[in-house]
């Protein structure tokens, strides 16, 4: 598994004695570091009532699910407020998120909100990394799964992550990105 923290890279701006310190939790891998069946595990974490009024608020979901507590007591199916599935979606991918600094957001998939989230849940995930394959000439893309759980392992949602990453060294994955970049283009022809 590829090593999460320990890496040290200068950044502009940085005094030279500041760049050569690990960063916390930035990863320098590139796609040749992304192995299919790699997981980790994040912190658990307890939602409070005000972050969730404050996330609703922010995203104006004033749904009576998530921000109507006698609504959601009287009437709503569960008995008590939500927390926004959106808010749930932002944590459970925020717990496990890996600050890579060769890697770019290209997307998500299979998003299944399983079983709902209360005030008061904690949470905590589980991010595997699912496949890769060559994209073009300079990066490739990675599939990881996030997998949200409350309590004692409870799973509340499931996520894909499409995602891009440059190659450390292109010159093996030059013939297969030609090729790829080819039927790619073939296609939008066709």
């Amino acid at each position: 598994m590829a090593e999460i923290g320990v890496h040290a890279r200068g950044l502009p701006g940085l005094p030279g004695d500041h760049a050569g310190i690990p960063v916390w939790n930035s990863e320098d891998w590139y796609f040749e570091d992304f192995t299919p069946g790699d997981r980790i595990r994040s912190v658990r974490r307890t939602i409070s009532e005000g972050e969730s009024m404050l996330f609703n608020s922010l995203v104006m979901d004033h749904h009576p699910y998530v921000s109507d507590e006698r609504f959601a007591a009287e009437e709503g199916v569960f008995g008590r407020r939500l927390v926004a599935g959106a808010m749930v979606f932002s944590y459970g991918l925020g717990l496990a998120a890996t600050n890579c600094l060769n890697s770019f957001s290209y997307g998500y998939d299979r998003l299944r909100f399983i079983a709902p989230v209360f005030i008061g849940d904690t949470i905590y995930t589980i991010r595997e990394n699912l496949s890769k394959e060559v994209k073009d000439l300079k990066m490739g893309k990675v599939r990881v799964s996030y997998s949200v759980f409350k309590g004692e392992g409870e799973q509340v949602l499931y996520c894909e992550h499409l995602m891009t990453a440059l190659y450390r060294d292109p010159a093996p994955f030059r013939e297969a990105a030609e090729a790829a970049m080819a039927a790619k283009k073939a296609a939008r022809r066709g």
